[in-house]
């Protein structure tokens, strides 16, 4: 969000600060007269070790530093969103395995979470996200080249790899998954003793626990990827290492048709919505149906279709969704660089072969060869839009339910008053508004939260009797801010997994026979991003780079003992530019120099 990891990425910008006064922003006198730069650098307590090791190289290079450091991420993004700081240390996942969500939301003029506006920006993240291979890597280092060092709208700290410790003496180990991307999968794990996947709560873990929404186009953040990736089902999925699949998905299989703007998907009738009735989930005897699809993307691509959309810029490359009632189409398409048909795409390892495509969800039987078939398609070739169907946002909802719930006026809502769908309150204990309303098409559906933890139970309706029914019945994910005391909760067998693990406390769950550490990539990327707006760094590109040049990336990898790796930009894990950032002091007192003169 990971998964911005997870942000993530799953994906989290970690912002904050504090304000100051003019002269503690602008720098204290004795400090102009020493021809030193005071910066304030802003982040969370979590990060205080690179929050030092970044002031150390700046005091190195000439400048005076201000730590302004926030004990949690609701503090922190609120002074961010103030524009209190001239540094923010954030960090980034790419949950969906792409590089154009590595930059989109960050770095367009008007993304979801960008503070940067460069038309020049905008026309090569455009450019780029309709390309592949060797001309995709040429277009995304033209765009590097730019962001950190024409720029220097960021400064790169590194990447990181994803560790995972679990509680192995009670958990399967081999079922617990580790995405590079995509968010944790739970219908896959199981105890060891599988006699107590019915009865025992398997126990998660999160830091984070205000929700945003449980509406999955209204939050992508670290407190909601991971719970609504497993609320609901989407049309498409990533495998551990990013390849986009149908398994596990809504759909049988999908195809993309010659062209690369006409994507087709053939759908399942082995999952229906859950609801909450007394305490536990129901299946409400409502299938998820390309209805369902069509009303969900129409929404999520659409940034009036909610109050605080966060993720339509994610899908404002879809044109038109749409169900498909003929099967001439599908006979006469050609899939992208091939002669096969869409229609025999498609038709892979059905239950049925498709004698007829249904026109709505009451005529659907697969097992009499009768599908729903969605077509989506593009503006301009964008094979990138499969990526962002996996992610959380491309969730499906209900229809019925959604629009029920959602009787407000977009334009005039007030979050006092009205109640939107997902809003966290609902499923909250002690609220007044608590009346849980959700319908969830994926695994698991959330019953209920507190301040302690939120307990969720299987979906009853999904995929039962296939590999992916949930195998354990009830998960509860804990929310423990403090690092440590997650890691002191999983040796004790107080949690089941600990989803990431300090590359500094390794060697603890290694030496700990009760536990294993799982270790893979990471599209995790942390980085100094520079205030564009109200502060010296916003307008001057030379004090920028001189920030920039500061930055030893090979002291950040020595610190975390070789657990790092070097980075340019938030695409890095993604593509290999060839572009490296190289500490250079001479280039600093250059660039201080054109500042000051």
């Amino acid at each position: 969000m990971k998964r911005l990891l997870v942000f993530l990425f799953i994906a989290v910008l970690a912002l904050a600060g504090c304000v100051q006064t003019k002269t503690e922003v602008e720098g204290s006198k004795d400090s102009k007269e020493k021809g030193k730069k005071t910066v304030e650098v802003l982040g969370m307590a979590a990060s205080e070790e690179d929050m030092n090791i970044v002031r150390d190289q700046l005091v190195k290079n000439g400048f005076e530093v201000k730590l302004n450091i926030q004990p949690d991420y609701g503090s922190f993004s609120a002074q961010k969103d103030a524009g209190n700081y001239d540094l923010a240390l954030s960090s980034w996942t790419t949950v969906t395995g792409n590089p154009d969500y590595a930059v989109r939301g960050l770095f367009k003029t008007g993304g979801d979470y960008s503070i940067v506006s460069d038309s020049s920006l905008d026309a090569l993240i455009e450019e780029a996200s309709t390309l592949t291979g060797d001309a995709a890597a040429a277009k995304y280092k033209e765009l590097e080249q730019l962001l950190v060092f024409d720029q220097a709208y960021i400064a790169p700290l590194y990447i990181s790899n994803k560790y995972q410790g679990i509680y192995s003496e009670l958990v399967n180990p081999k079922t617990v998954h580790l995405p590079k991307s995509r968010a944790q999968v739970w219908e896959n794990i199981e105890f060891n003793d599988s006699s107590k996947n019915a009865t025992e709560p398997l126990i998660l873990h999160q830091t984070i626990d205000s929700l945003t929404s449980l509406d999955p186009i209204k939050g992508n953040d670290g407190s909601i990827n991971t719970l609504n990736t497993n609320m609901y089902v989407r049309l498409v999925n990533l495998t551990d290492t990013d390849e986009v699949i149908s398994d596990g998905s809504l759909s049988y299989n999908h195809a993309i048709a010659e062209g690369n703007q006409e994507y087709y998907f053939i759908l399942r009738d082995d999952l229906n919505f859950a609801a909450v009735k007394d305490g536990t989930a129901v299946d409400t005897g409502e299938l998820v149906s390309a209805e369902d699809v069509v009303f969900s993307l129409n929404r999520a691509k659409d940034s009036k279709s909610v109050p605080d959309h966060r993720t339509y810029s994610l899908h404002e490359n879809i044109e038109t969704v749409e169900i498909v009632s003929d099967l001439a189409e599908l006979q006469k398409k050609k899939i992208a660089g091939s002669d096969q048909s869409v229609l025999d795409a498609l038709s892979q390892n059905l239950p049925a072969s498709v004698t007829q495509l249904a026109k709505d969800k009451g005529t659907v039987n697969n097992a009499a060869g009768a599908y729903q078939v969605v077509k989506i398609t593009t503006p301009t070739p964008f094979p990138q839009v499969l990526n962002y169907l996996a992610h959380q946002s491309g969730g499906i909802v209900s229809e019925k339910q959604v629009t029920s719930i959602n009787t407000y006026d977009v334009a005039a809502y007030n979050p006092d008053k009205d109640i939107a769908y997902g809003d966290q309150a609902t499923v909250t204990e002690g609220t007044a508004t608590y009346n849980n309303h959700l319908y969830a098409s994926g695994p698991y559906i959330l019953i209920k939260k507190n301040d302690y933890e939120a307990q969720f139970v299987k979906n009853p309706a999904y995929r039962v009797g296939s590999e992916y029914e949930p195998k354990i019945a009830k998960i509860n994910v804990r929310f423990i801010a403090d690092n440590d005391s997650a890691l002191s909760a999983l040796r004790n067998g107080e949690i089941h997994v600990l989803q990431s693990v300090p590359e500094t406390k390794l060697d603890i769950v290694k030496s700990d026979t009760k536990l294993t550490l799982n270790t893979a990539d990471s599209n995790a990327v942390s980085y100094l991003q520079m205030n564009t707006s109200g502060r010296p760094v916003s307008v001057s590109v030379d004090l920028r780079k001189a920030i920039l040049y500061s930055i030893n990336q090979d002291e950040f990898i020595s610190y975390y003992q070789g657990n790092k790796k070097p980075a340019v930009s938030t695409v890095s894990p993604l593509i290999n530019t060839g572009l490296k950032l190289e500490a250079d002091s001479k280039k600093v007192k250059e660039y201080l120099k054109a500042y000051n003169d």
